[in-house]
């Protein structure tokens, strides 16, 4: 049979790490639980009221028990329709005339600013999008010398010096000397991807005294300081000062909470160390910070978490993936290994769960889609188990757009419930049965500041079938049922703590109490 009384196993999270300590939820044992949304999806419609939709939904969200929202990108970009990585005036927040626009995709500045306000009402932190590495949509091109190098190996020179036309010059004329009269040259850069005068599309790096690609940065590409656009040299003096001084105005303008960093991988390491340090002590406030370091490698993400002396956290990629794989494995995927490699195990205190994001997304550069039938099985992993901070999609959430190819259904009715869950009744020792390839569960004690809380979670890739599991004996006589609405039955907790808990195949299953 698929079910069985597996080993128990209390998850003990050792919390040592220095501050900042990051995810709310472990402020205390009985302090809300933290959820953050991740409030975009790559395909939303540059129609400009995206910030007011917020504004109006900060309600319903508090409601569910988000506590966060990472919001896109609030800069103007190389167009109206940019999503806002194509970053050009980093202090153009839809207040300027710049590139045929005043207003971003989602909005004006003014329109943002009353979005977070109103979240800030509903006591939801307010997240800022940080894209540092590179800049895009230059106002005019300047001659440089440049070499080839080949893509695949960025440290392997492919041509001699040539003079190329590149897009590196910045200077705002919309915006002007406003909040800030710093210009960008071609000195502040180190490569691009493209030669106007030529109309050729090459990787270059940039000839001149000090020039190099940055390092520390990942050693994806033999050197992956280079991603896109005119690439920002972090070993430039007066770069590092100025974005230094655009973090601390970014984050003091919009009464930010926090920060997703993007693109981290091509960053140097110790820059964003200093750059989240120096913003923190300029505002005065703890500035979570959220990095993305895109690799299914736990070595690596751990590599940048020493690097940056543990003063940000990352997103768990490899979770992710595993998610990806187990719900494309017909079935067959071990769920037993559901947690190796990742994050939430190795580092739980600084690991951001996800199951997916507007890159992992049908279409986009780092599609790696979870399938729509396990996500809310991938959704009860990372929302009712103790270990790290969970991040909910948009694009899960309300649907994505796009064409028909990239259009995902909005699964806010089956979501909906496993939010309740987290914020109500995920409290208290936990305890694993993640000991079979198919069903595996984990059940929460609850805690006596949280009335009735305390869960017990069951998921399967396969055949339903069933769990005893210990949820304490405290909660001895109670009768738990289904908030999911999956399975009808009811379970009585024994006089030992214990219960028999079922899962329909290839389904979830969150008992509480009644």
């Amino acid at each position: 049979m698929k079910g069985f009384i597996g080993k128990t196993s209390i998850i003990v999270i050792i919390i040592f790490l220095l501050f900042p300590l990051g995810s709310e939820k472990f402020a205390s044992a009985a302090s809300t639980n933290g959820t953050m949304m991740q409030y975009f999806e790559w395909y939303l419609p540059n129609d400009g009221n995206h910030w007011t939709r917020l504004q109006n939904d900060a309600a319903n969200l508090a409601n569910k028990g988000v506590t966060a929202v990472w919001i896109p990108p609030a800069y103007k970009g190389t167009s109206q329709n940019d999503v806002g990585y194509g970053a050009y005036d980093l202090y153009d927040l839809g207040e300027f005339n710049q590139k045929g626009t005043v207003r971003t995709k989602y909005g004006t500045k003014a329109q943002l600013k009353s979005a977070i306000a109103e979240l800030h009402k509903k006591n939801i932190n307010v997240y800022g999008d940080v894209v540092m590495n590179h800049k895009g949509g230059a106002d005019f091109t300047e001659n440089v010398t440049a070499v080839e190098v080949d893509p695949n190996n960025r440290n392997n020179e492919t041509s001699g010096n040539y003079q190329i036309s590149a897009w590196t010059g910045f200077n705002f004329p919309g915006r002007g000397n406003t909040y800030s009269p710093f210009k960008w040259s071609l000195y502040h850069f180190d490569g691009t991807d493209w030669d106007e005068s030529r109309q050729l599309n090459r990787i270059y790096k940039f000839r001149g005294t000090g020039k190099a690609w940055d390092w520390e940065v990942s050693n994806e590409k033999g050197n992956y300081d280079y991603l896109m656009y005119a690439d920002i040299d972090y070993d430039h003096p007066e770069v590092v000062s100025e974005m230094k001084s655009w973090g601390t105005w970014y984050a003091k303008e919009l009464n930010l909470d926090g920060f997703r960093l993007d693109a981290v991988k091509h960053i140097k390491h110790d820059y964003l160390r200093d750059w989240v340090t120096h913003v923190r002590n300029q505002t005065g406030k703890e500035m979570f910070t959220v990095a993305e370091y895109w690799q299914n490698d736990i070595g690596t993400l751990n590599n940048y978490l020493a690097k940056t002396n543990y003063n940000q956290s990352v997103f768990d990629a490899p979770l992710h993936y595993n998610f990806h794989y187990a719900s494309n494995s017909n079935g067959n995927y071990d769920m037993r290994n559901i947690l190796k490699g990742t994050v939430m195990e190795s580092n739980p205190r600084l690991a951001v769960t996800l199951v997916e994001n507007h890159d992992s997304q049908p279409g986009q550069s780092l599609e790696s889609v979870v399938s729509t039938w396990f996500k809310p099985l991938a959704y009860a992993f990372i929302l009712t188990r103790a270990e790290g901070y969970p991040s909910v999609f948009y694009g899960d959430y309300y649907g994505t757009k796009g064409n028909s190819n990239y259009e995902i259904p909005s699964l806010k009715a089956q979501l909906d419930p496993i939010l309740t869950a987290r914020k109500d009744y995920a409290y208290g020792t936990q305890r694993d049965y993640i000991d079979h390839w198919d069903i595996i569960g984990w059940t929460r004690e609850g805690d006596t500041a949280k009335a009735k809380s305390g869960l017990a979670t069951l998921i399967t890739d396969g055949p339903g079938g069933y769990k005893w599991m210990e949820v304490g004996k405290q909660n001895a006589g109670e009768v738990w049922y289904d908030i999911t609405g999956n399975r009808k039955e009811t379970v009585t907790i024994n006089s030992d703590g214990w219960g028999q808990f079922y899962v329909n195949g290839g389904s979830l299953s969150i008992y509480i109490q009644k």
